[in-house]
């Protein structure tokens, strides 16, 4: 049901015919919003089929926001800004500090000039190695170090909106690995799942990294902070309907192993579990994060979920699984 407070009002998603972009606009739909403006650059991937389906307003090119927003802005709600480049192995510096530090830095002084709501990502990739903890406290933000040029674009951007003390008044967000249906345009950037699945159909293994870290985790006990993109989409959603503002993580705040998901993969397709453990290149060793999980504590705190009994998560891992891989990686169906 469409809540008031934007009913009569343009919602803004960017990136939206992207992975969790495409998500969220498919919960907003299930919510009733139908006044989205969609904005993206599809260029020769197969992103358009994440849109099929979708119920929109209008669906624009990013290089054309600013000058819609020029004449617009006064009847946006809300932005919702996902579009970024997001490959941790880009090595172009200049590109992602434009694509993804400078087009936020405009978007957002226009959502604070307009009084808007503005929602933007920012990245687990910004904790580095995870040696300093996966706190979003704000506070703690000067000593992380990214260990890839991705990460550091999303950090710069967090430090800028410290720095211009407007963290008071926007919402940033970060997301842990994230995976379910949508991401079939991602290539090497798409979650085990996605890459493995037709692997187990037709050879019935998967191949995991062999641990860098042997000492304090055996092979495959490597961790991981998953979630499903339909719990993502909807925790992301939820700061449109608030004033809660900040940067907060995106995660279960509980780690699951490369064995449990691989083990989930083989239950879901219905095969004989056969993991066999492969050395990993030097060139990720090198930036490879052997734990992840993010602290959820002021989320669930802000977000009113203290009590033991309530949850913004609807799957666990496991029917996570189920449901991306003979919902929609079997079927050929995006969400």
């Amino acid at each position: 049901m469409v809540k008031s407070s934007l009913k009569d009002q343009m919602i803004i998603v960017t990136g939206a015919a992207g992975f969790i972009g495409s998500a969220v606009v498919r919960y907003l739909n299930d919510l009733g919003y139908r006044r989205l403006l969609l904005v993206d650059d599809i260029e020769s991937t197969e992103k358009w089929k994440n849109l099929l389906g979708k119920k929109f307003s209008d669906f624009i090119s990013k290089h054309t926001l600013f000058d819609w927003l020029d004449t617009r802005a006064h009847d946006v709600g809300g932005i919702i800004h996902l579009g970024a480049c997001s490959d941790t192995l880009e090595k172009d510096g200049d590109f992602l500090m434009e694509n993804n530090f400078r087009y936020t830095q405009r978007l957002a002084e226009v959502a604070l000039s307009h009084n808007i709501r503005f929602i933007y990502a920012s990245s687990a990739a910004t904790y580095g190695d995870g040696s300093l903890g996966f706190s979003d406290d704000v506070d703690l933000l000067e000593d992380l170090r990214p260990l890839n040029l991705y990460g550091f674009s999303k950090h710069f951007f967090d430090l800028w909106a410290k720095q211009q003390g407007v963290l008071d008044r926007i919402v940033g967000l970060k997301y842990f690995n994230v995976f379910g249906p949508n991401e079939n345009h991602k290539g090497n950037m798409a979650s085990m799942v996605h890459k493995m699945a037709p692997k187990v159909q037709k050879e019935g293994v998967v191949h995991l990294f062999k641990s860098s870290d042997p000492d304090r985790f055996a092979d495959g006990e490597q961790c991981r902070d998953f979630i499903y993109v339909k719990d993502a989409a909807k925790m992301t959603c939820d700061f449109l309907f608030n004033n809660i503002s900040g940067i907060f993580n995106i995660g279960r705040g509980s780690p699951t192993t490369w064995n449990t998901l691989a083990s989930a993969l083989f239950q879901a397709l219905g095969k004989e579990k056969k993991i066999e453990y492969i050395e990993m290149p030097l060139s990720l060793k090198k930036q490879y994060q052997n734990y992840t999980c993010a602290q959820m504590d002021k989320y669930f705190k802000r977000l009113g979920y203290q009590d033991e009994k309530l949850s913004p998560f609807s799957y666990s891992i496991e029917e996570s699984v189920v449901d991306y891989v003979q919902g929609y990686l079997l079927e050929d169906k995006r969400w």
